[in-house]
């Protein structure tokens, strides 16, 4: 396949390409770094809570 052909296929393509509003756009965004932060929380969390345990499992033995 020619490369100009290709290129002529994917301008085409992109022609049939539904974007989202700015709207839509902005909202998924906050959504992903809200759920991120969420979620680095809860990691931070269990990463604490099962440092104290080893810690005091360790301090045992």
């Amino acid at each position: 396949m020619k490369i100009g052909n290709f290129l002529s296929e994917v301008r085409l393509e992109m022609k049939n390409v539904k974007w989202p509003s700015n709207r839509m756009a902005t909202a998924s965004t906050v959504a992903v770094i809200l759920i991120s932060v969420a979620v680095g929380g809860y990691l931070w969390g269990l990463d604490t809570l099962f440092q104290k345990a080893l810690a005091y499992l360790t301090s045992k033995f």
